[in-house]
């Protein structure tokens, strides 16, 4: 790498850090954040919820934007509303100012992730510093979540929980002011208007979507509303389908859709996301409902979970250039399934926390992989002048992914423990949604291996960013 690229890596990666640690931050701080405001209880989870639910739906619509009308531009005004909506945040006094500063870090965050991602894939060549890249940016995205709940609970026992939203505040105001000179646009010279059909059936569809599975999270599978919601989401996403087949300027290019790179690597994406996450929940509630820790103790536990994704993050690059992104598919979810389905032997003495550790680093490293694999194959072969889009894509996958484990996960602890909060009936619940997690990482990677076919990919090392769409 140059010099220059080493700074733009640096830049790029402290600002997607800094997105996943707001993922997390404020878990841990939600009760003492619901006291504070006045929030009654059932209501605590639109803190979370209200976030996803931006971040979720509109990350696709803003990756075709960055492509159509700028990344630098998209990146650079993301990085302000996040630093505007974070000094919000941190100021409110009601619990409506909250969520709307919820809303306003949901959106930003669906602004400077898939622009970000796009500027990071163009600044490199498809082949090995492409590869390293996207391994650095997985592995401090991942190690960012962990961050996020150590660094929630700490800011919140030692100052308050409204330092969980000013710490962002500096950060992204160094990003806006080094952004404009360190950054190349990647501006695409554009002679259609943005498919606004498309953007309204699929933004609506990811919407309806992650609401549909937090309600069912949160009350069960067979609530009205929660099943509502998914079946709506479903339908504008088929509508969507239609749409973009019909469209003179589609916003996701049908063509692109049938690439395997494009629908495996998501598809590995989305279960390297959902369960990996969904498994620091059910490690949570063994920590803290078997084992008694407190939610600060369990966020320092998970600080482990964090040095496996560094470490994978760095080895993850290296592995995509030598054997290819389906060889670190198929190696990560292996590794990452064996790791998963040793937790089930936990038992109620602390002594097995050492287990706990072990596995949550080996398995860490191998998700990794897996995440670095995606990311690498989900983006590889797609010109210059739609990576915002392939990016966007691969963003939504990630979020998507984060949204859907927790819920199945809980609806399977919930079945097992009938309701009862005894640690041996919790310990039960969560053995059997361990095994089911790893069960799905392994028959995944496999499919997906097998479905991008033999051998190494071919690496093009093709620069197409100034195409004309």
């Amino acid at each position: 790498m140059t010099a220059r690229q080493k700074l733009v890596l640096t830049l790029l990666l402290g600002s997607q850090f800094m997105i996943a640690v707001d993922f997390s931050i404020l878990n841990v701080a939600l009760p003492v954040v619901g006291e504070g405001l006045g929030f009654a209880l059932a209501d605590l989870q639109w803190i979370a919820t209200s976030f996803a639910l931006a971040a979720a739906g509109f990350t696709l619509l803003f990756g075709r934007v960055a492509d159509l009308f700028g990344r630098k531009r998209l990146f650079i005004g993301g990085m302000a509303l996040l630093g505007l909506s974070s000094a919000l945040g941190g100021l409110a006094t009601s619990p409506e100012v909250l969520l709307a500063a919820r809303v306003l870090q949901g959106l930003s965050t669906a602004a400077v992730t898939p622009a970000g991602l796009a500027l990071l894939t163009t600044a490199f060549r498809e082949g090995p510093l492409r590869d390293r890249a996207l391994g650095l940016n997985g592995a401090l995205m991942s190690a960012g979540f962990t961050t996020g709940a150590i660094l929630g609970g700490l800011l919140t026992e030692l100052l308050s929980w409204r330092w969980a939203f000013f710490i962002n505040v500096p950060v992204a105001a160094a990003v806006v002011a080094l952004a404009p000179s360190l950054l190349t646009d990647s501006r695409i010279v554009c002679r259609h208007r943005l498919d606004l059909p498309g953007a309204v059936t699929v933004t609506g569809g990811l919407l309806a979507l992650v609401h549909g599975l937090t309600r069912a999270g949160e009350n069960g599978w067979t609530e009205p509303l929660a099943l509502g919601s998914l079946l709506a989401g479903a339908a504008l996403l088929v509508a969507f389908w239609f749409v973009e087949q019909r469209s003179p300027a589609p916003l996701v290019p049908v063509r692109i859709m049938r690439r395997r790179s494009v629908v495996w690597g998501n598809a590995a994406g989305l279960i390297a996301f959902a369960t990996e996450t969904s498994l620091v929940f059910l490690m949570t509630l063994y920590l803290q409902e078997v084992l008694g820790y407190s939610a600060l103790a369990t966020g320092l536990a998970f600080g482990v979970l964090g040095v496996g994704t560094v470490v994978g993050g760095l080895l993850g690059g290296r592995a995509v250039s030598r054997f290819g992104g389906r060889a670190a598919i198929l190696g990560g979810g292996v590794v990452q399934a064996a790791a998963t389905v040793s937790l089930v032997a936990l038992g109620t003495s602390g002594g097995w926390l050492y287990l706990l550790l072990a596995a949550t680093f080996v398995g860490g490293v191998g998700n990794m992989l897996l995440i670095v694999g995606f990311m690498v194959t989900a983006t590889s072969g797609v010109a210059d002048s739609e990576q915002g889009l392939a990016t966007g894509l691969a963003t939504m996958t990630q979020q998507v992914g984060i949204t859907l484990g927790i819920p199945v996960m809980s609806a399977i602890v919930a079945a097992r423990t009938g309701g009862h909060a005894d640690p041996r009936g919790v310990l039960s619940g969560v053995g059997v949604a361990v095994a089911v997690n790893a069960g799905l990482v392994l028959a995944a990677s496999l499919l997906v291996a097998r479905r991008l076919g033999g051998g190494r990919e071919r690496r093009t090392g093709k620069s197409t960013a100034h195409s004309v769409v």
